[in-house]
């Protein structure tokens, strides 16, 4: 199993030197990723902030860089914020489980999503 993946930025991170940072390195995220960045205290106070925890958990590297942290992430570009948030839902299958359905009177099949937080 793949476990991560290669990316380069539509834009790239252009560092404090002017260099310009495109390739880099995703991993698949963890459940423990995403419950250590909701108890983060930028995102407490700000749960608009939590992609940008998430990414700096996620985004493992990127090229000629020490390491990757929030404040990287949040100096992207907002088009290469918004390609690694497409990544990070690709790669780690974010889309809602669904189960397949047969109508018993007339025979179609189709899909409903699965919710597991839901009573009854």
């Amino acid at each position: 199993m793949e476990t991560v993946y290669d990316f380069t930025l539509p834009k790239g991170y252009m560092d404090s030197a002017g260099v310009l940072h495109q390739k880099g390195k995703m991993r698949l995220a963890t459940a423990g990723d995403e419950i250590s960045a909701t108890r983060d205290p930028r995102v407490l106070s700000n749960p608009s902030y939590l992609t940008i925890v998430i990414l700096s958990k996620v985004v493992i590297q990127l090229e000629g860089m020490d390491a990757v942290t929030a404040t990287t992430i949040e100096q992207l570009f907002t088009a290469d914020l918004a390609y690694l948030q497409d990544m990070y839902q690709r790669i780690n299958d974010v889309e809602p489980p669904v189960i397949h359905c047969v109508c018993p009177d007339c025979g179609k099949t189709f899909e409903v999503p699965l919710n597991f937080t839901q009573e009854g």
